[in-house]
């Protein structure tokens, strides 16, 4: 069986508890505190940050690599296009989403952030600079609700909480959260921290 790590309010982890719930497969999620727990973390991932799967003598971690195993081993539905192109394109979208939206939501998380209204800009101008493709697109890759998908919905779940208002022009992808908020599987993911988070 597998076994995630995943903290109660971790945005990496809320992408990973997604990913299980679309499966719909048999697996354990023991949520746990990262800084509680450093030396069982760090004897998982030597960066000692969740999430963590292990799965006999396999243990995983960074959530779009978990992910893209999961989607592997468990292959419907398919989260991953099957054309070797687009596959390539979804990893090159996710790879310049972490660059240049997640490494700043990281940044919102950080304690120690010196520019915290700086940091919250630069989330939202990524955001409205993706919102015209919500115009022409139902999901980020056109129709079908892909990995893209699932890696964007917990940061857009937590707008709010971050403190980032979203412009006017930006109101389609206002529209596109709440259509991933609505699926079953976004909902189930959600752990009680994570529902607060949202009023």
């Amino acid at each position: 069986m597998m076994i995630l790590y995943a903290g109660t309010s971790c945005l990496f982890s809320h992408r990973c508890r997604i990913v299980l719930y679309e499966k719909g497969m048999d697996f354990e999620i023991k949520h746990i505190d990262a800084f509680e727990r450093q030396e069982e973390v760090a004897s998982l991932n030597p960066y000692g940050k969740l999430p963590i799967l292990v799965e006999r003598d396999l243990t995983l971690y960074e959530s779009n690599i978990i992910n893209e195993y999961i989607d592997e081993r468990f292959p419907h539905p398919q989260l991953m296009p099957a054309d070797p192109a687009m596959r390539a394109r979804a990893r090159l979208m996710l790879h310049n989403l972490e660059n240049d939206l997640f490494s700043q939501v990281r940044e919102l998380e950080n304690p120690d952030n010196k520019y915290p209204d700086k940091t919250r800009a630069l989330v939202r101008d990524s955001l409205a600079q993706i919102a015209p493709l919500f115009t022409r697109n139902r999901y980020m890759m056109g129709d079908e609700y892909t990995m893209l998908d699932v890696a964007i919905a917990p940061l857009l779940w937590r707008l709010g909480h971050y403190g980032i208002q979203l412009p006017r022009q930006a109101a389609p992808i206002l529209k596109y959260a709440e259509m991933l908020f609505a699926r079953p599987a976004f909902a189930e993911a959600l752990t009680p921290v994570e529902k607060s988070m949202r009023k």
